[in-house]
């Protein structure tokens, strides 16, 4: 079997301090670049609206499908150039054209497609995609988004507290705040918009990430058993270094496949893909640097009766 860095000894815990600052240095950057392109951009099925995924025989030019739509009586549409100079999408998400959905789901997309045909004509386009989202359902899924994520948050928890104890929940629980809040400054950086795609993908990486912690924790309690004279700081480096080779290879193979579907799925999968690829790196940062830490303060505040060995070793900087 291989193993890849097998036996290592690497003093993990003690970088923690410039784990910190490197964590709010790129948070800070994130949400900073709203001041530059503006706040999140919500998907169709979160605001309501119409979006249709158009193919041209030729390249119209995104003035000329605009103006088409104004006078048509569809003004504010955000048109954009999506992969090839023949293909766009076409967004409608005005106030009025919101509340047209929830009279006729299609009502605004054939109202687009006729406008169209009537300025380039019957056959000169397809529509590869059309997604229409009434105002009330726009705001039940994103109600049902926000929902899930805390959920998440209430499972893992509970989950922890009774598959090992409350430490080492209320650790996994930041160490996954900690991921959602620097998914979403990588969203921002990169002009993501929020969208369901994102939403399962930020789900999928707080499942990641935890699983990341768990294998971590496992063993750390493993070795809190052996080893109970043992510093707890110690005990967590060790415990890192043990499940070092099996995260180079899960982590390894796990981002071939993103990487894959970043590079050859197409514009569709891509937001989940880019999500997905940070997220692997985002879960194995949190694991190491932030979950152990808090470990350790919250054992050094609150350490189990008979159990010193969280204060006896401080945090080292």
């Amino acid at each position: 079997m291989l193993r890849l860095l097998h036996g290592t000894k690497i003093d993990f815990i003690r970088y923690w301090r410039s784990a910190v600052i490197v964590t709010v240095a790129f948070v800070a950057l994130g949400f900073g670049s709203a001041a530059v392109t503006g706040w999140y951009k919500y998907a169709i099925e979160f605001t309501g609206g119409t979006l249709l995924q158009l193919r041209f025989q030729q390249a119209p030019g995104i003035a000329r499908v605009r103006a088409t739509l104004e006078r048509a009586g569809i003004p504010g549409a955000e048109i954009a150039q999506f992969g090839s100079p023949t293909e766009y999408t076409v967004r409608a998400q005005e106030e009025a054209q919101v509340a047209e959905q929830a009279d006729g789901a299609s009502g605004v997309a054939r109202k687009i497609a006729g406008a169209l045909e009537a300025e380039f004509g019957a056959g000169s386009f397809t529509i590869d995609r059309t997604e229409a989202v009434g105002p009330r359902v726009g705001a039940e899924l994103r109600r049902g988004a926000i929902i899930a994520v805390l959920v998440s948050f209430l499972v893992t928890l509970g989950y922890l507290a009774w598959r090992f104890e409350w430490r080492f929940g209320v650790a996994a629980v930041i160490a996954t705040a900690h991921d959602i809040i620097a998914t979403l400054a990588f969203m921002k950086l990169l002009d993501l918009e929020i969208s369901l795609t994102a939403i399962a993908a930020l789900l999928t990486v707080i499942g990641y990430s935890l699983n990341d912690t768990i294998i971590i924790f496992d063993r750390v309690r493993e070795n809190l058993r052996r080893n109970r004279r043992e510093p707890l700081y110690d005990t967590l480096n060790r415990s890192v270094n043990e499940t070092l080779p099996r995260s180079i290879l899960t982590h390894g193979t796990t981002i071939a496949a993103t990487l894959s579907l970043l590079l050859l799925a197409g514009e569709v999968i891509r937001p989940f893909a880019w999500i997905m690829t940070f997220g692997i790196f985002t879960g194995t940062f949190s694991s190491i640097y932030v979950a152990s830490p808090i470990l350790l303060w919250v054992e050094s505040r609150w350490p189990r009766q008979g159990d010193a060995r969280a204060a006896a070793q401080p945090a080292r900087a």
